[in-house]
């Protein structure tokens, strides 16, 4: 990175912390693609890039980004944000998927280790380092989401050995999955695996024993949606009326609740909300202090439900 940054003292650790790809990282860290849709004016981009930094100031040091989040967006502003203190962040992105313009669902599966590799070079140029600390790769397996189709469906085993290359060559220092199942986790957990992200939340939970194995080897589990909602289809925490119930009695929100669940519930799991709004930054960093009483947790347990 090569644009300048002011460097900001970090004072907490939101969430405590947890080895993410070897760096001890705060568990509470931020997801890039709303602010990328934001921050589509000048001025939008300066105030994304002031929320960027405050967010730093709190304490938070994982940003979860992708080169398709706003057209590049996402990536050129942590370098806006963070280029004299690249070294004190934790930078996540992901690959197996690029944005097409103009279609209904403007994504589509970029699978073929060739792509993965030239996905992992672009993250590079967008974000001006010369390396990434980790690079999910997102499989295209099963639904919700798209499906890879055609010559999209790739080897798994190919897909790692060009993950593996990219590692030996410096170009991302970890490697991660993403919308996988337990027997590919199971597959890859010999070359080393920093974190998985799969779908996941109090209300959906299918993926407990992925989850778990996760827990035994040291894995940062990093669930998307971790509210809920995703897809526009799914459950969200929030309209459950037991969380609403747990929040007022804790003086909290809802979404508080959800998120402070979630780091409760195992201690390798990392969440990373986005937000386009310092106070919903503020809400979601103070997650990390609500402290749910072996009671709450029981009712909230219960909400699991089925696929």
């Amino acid at each position: 990175m090569t644009e300048p940054a002011s460097p900001h003292p970090v004072s907490n650790i939101p969430g405590g912390s947890f080895p993410l790809g070897g760096t001890p990282t705060a568990r509470i860290g931020y997801g890039m693609s709303r602010i990328a849709l934001m921050a589509e004016t000048a001025e939008n981009r300066a105030s994304a890039v002031a929320l960027l930094r405050t967010a730093r100031e709190l304490g938070v040091t994982h940003f979860d980004t992708a080169q398709f989040y706003g057209d590049d967006r996402a990536n050129q502003l942590l370098r806006e944000s963070f280029a004299g203190v690249r070294d004190d962040i934790v930078i996540a992105t992901k690959v197996g998927v690029k944005l097409v313009s103009g279609a209904p669902v403007p994504l589509e599966a970029a699978q073929k280790p060739g792509e993965l590799r030239v996905a992992v070079e672009e993250n590079l140029r967008t974000l001006g380092t010369d390396r990434v600390d980790i690079v999910n790769l997102r499989r295209m397996d099963f639904t919700p989401g798209l499906v890879a189709e055609g010559s999209q469906i790739v080897s798994f085993e190919d897909q790692l050995a060009e993950m593996v290359s990219l590692r030996d060559e410096g170009k991302i220092l970890s490697i991660g999955l993403s919308h996988v199942t337990i027997e590919q986790l199971r597959t890859a957990l010999p070359l080393g695996v920093a974190c998985v992200q799969n779908m996941y939340s109090l209300v959906r939970r299918d993926d407990e024993p992925l989850l778990s194995l996760c827990e035994k080897h040291g894995i940062a589990w990093v669930p998307y949606f971790p509210l809920g909602g995703g897809f526009g289809t799914l459950p969200k925490v929030a309209d459950e009326r037991i969380v609403a119930d747990v929040a007022e009695r804790l003086g909290a929100t809802p979404s508080q609740v959800g998120l402070a669940w979630q780091l409760a519930h195992s201690p390798n799991t990392m969440v990373i909300p986005g937000t386009s709004s310092i106070d919903h930054l503020n809400e979601n960093v103070e997650a990390g202090a609500v402290q749910l009483d072996a009671g709450s947790i029981a009712e909230l347990d219960a909400l699991a439900q089925p696929a």
